[in-house]
């Protein structure tokens, strides 16, 4: 088949789900359209995942001379350079982008900077420079990614109350910064803010932190939290959040108390941002009855319409990075009529990456679950770096292993092996016959493994 001859296939969204969709798609010998309104990467690269880690992983020495000097055996000072500390992050981001780009051209894949103006059948509307550009398909991919939540009274006014990527873009830390939302950003975010010397007063509607997780780990992350210094406080209804005369934010909580800070962030989940012209009328659903806020409701394929595929946060089944490159890439593939079966990628681990760090794949422990587990305070490396808070859990479902959560030190770097372990349904056998690196955090999660078998209370 020749290329004019390819199936055409447009994907909408240059973050994870999207750019890894276009690459399976012209690897499978699709004629691939890439469109992207902004920069490549998506939130991922550029608002979220990557630029939370350059943060934490540039100030991770000053936790970690906090932790040592607790113990009284180190002395001194870090500080940070956040305006340095800014401009390498600016530096690897554009690196990043030229690379995708190179990439995206190296693999025949046609990339179009504009914005989704609208859909009919078998045609894209694509807005751009004051003109539009129809470009036709035989498959779609809608890779639209997630936009942050905000509420009547308590929203970004770009003053003094802010979203999530201005926050990322300080170069001089604020004196006080109020966070709402006890999520995996506002928990970061808090940490990175924490250790540049901000007062931070984080605050969460939810009865806990980290509300998704289990609530034994909830409960390490509070307490570790408010131990650092941090003011985090559950189980908090916020009447509003604005910037006041004075330039400050001004928080009102239910009750009465005011909180003011010189910054705050609103960082209280996502929506989807699928109000586009004509994809109900082609068939697609949405899991509520207002567009603008609802999430594209897919089939067993991944298909919300014949042909027309949602993937990544925009279908709101799970709101990772790594989710949304499985799912574009599975979509590009079935497009390309190389997958028949339904989208089955098994457990999606994922992570917070705060202080401490959480990791948890598969099954939550409920009570009356048979369950597993061991603390962080008895492994050799987390006793090195005087970080000993934390736990972790396995959760076994007819003697097999049905879910694994850690929090603690370095709980992240588990998540491949748990990974593995959930999506093999491991035995108590197999959990015995590996071996494992000695001294090693994964040691804590050797342990919990092979732990005394009890029920959850």
């Amino acid at each position: 088949m020749t290329s004019s001859q390819a199936k055409r296939l447009v994907v909408v969204g240059a973050g994870p789900g999207g750019y890894d969709a276009a690459l399976t798609g012209a690897a499978a010998g699709l004629a691939v359209t890439l469109v992207e309104r902004g920069k490549l990467g998506g939130t991922c690269l550029n608002w979220g995942c990557i630029p939370t880690k350059h943060l934490l992983a540039t100030t991770q020495a000053v936790a970690a001379l906090a932790d040592q000097a607790k113990q009284k055996l180190v002395a001194g000072e870090v500080r940070p350079d956040l305006a340095a500390i800014q401009a390498k992050k600016k530096k690897l981001l554009s690196a990043t982008h030229s690379a995708m780009a190179k990439r995206l051209e190296a693999a025949g894949v046609r990339l179009v900077t504009g914005n989704l103006a609208g859909l009919e059948q078998n045609v894209a509307h694509v807005a751009a420079g004051g003109k539009t550009e129809d470009i036709p398909f035989d498959a779609l991919i809608l890779a639209l990614g997630s936009r942050a939540a905000a509420f009547p009274g308590v929203k970004p006014d770009g003053k003094a109350v802010l979203g999530v990527a201005p926050v990322l873009d300080f170069t001089e830390a604020p004196e006080s910064l109020i966070i709402i939302g006890g999520g995996a950003i506002g928990i970061e975010i808090s940490e990175i803010y924490h250790r540049l010397g901000t007062k931070v007063t984080l605050v969460d509607a939810a009865p806990r932190l980290a509300p998704a997780e289990d609530p034994d780990v909830s409960k390490v992350v509070a307490q570790v939290m408010r131990r650092n210094g941090i003011d985090a406080r559950a189980g908090v209804k916020v009447e509003s959040l604005v910037t006041d005369e004075d330039g400050l934010a001004r928080m009102t909580l239910a009750g009465g108390e005011v909180v003011t800070a010189a910054k705050a962030l609103v960082a209280i989940g996502r929506f989807a941002p699928t109000a586009v012209p004509g994809l109900a009328e082609l068939g697609a659903t949405f899991a509520n009855p207002s567009p603008n806020r609802a999430f594209i409701a897919t089939d067993e394929t991944l298909q919300t319409a014949p042909g027309i595929y949602a993937v990544g946060d925009c279908n709101g089944r799970v709101l990772l990075a790594h989710a949304a490159s499985s799912q574009g890439t599975y979509a590009a593939r079935h497009a390309a009529g190389l997958e028949s079966g339904p989208y089955a990628p098994g457990p999606i681990p994922g992570c917070y990456y705060g202080a401490p760090e959480i990791m948890r794949v598969g099954a939550i422990a409920q009570p009356g679950d048979t369950v597993s587990e061991a603390p962080f305070v008895a492994n050799p490396m987390a006793q090195a770096y005087a970080d000993t808070a934390g736990f972790a859990r396995v959760t076994w479902k007819d003697g097999k292993v049905a879910g694994l959560t850690a929090v603690g030190h370095g709980a992240s770097a588990m998540g491949t092996l748990a990974t593995a372990i959930v999506a093999q349904s491991w035995t108590r056998a197999q959990c015995e016959a590996l071996v494992f690196p000695h001294p090693g955090l994964d040691e804590t999660l050797r342990a919990a493994l092979l732990g005394e078998m009890k029920t959850k209370d």
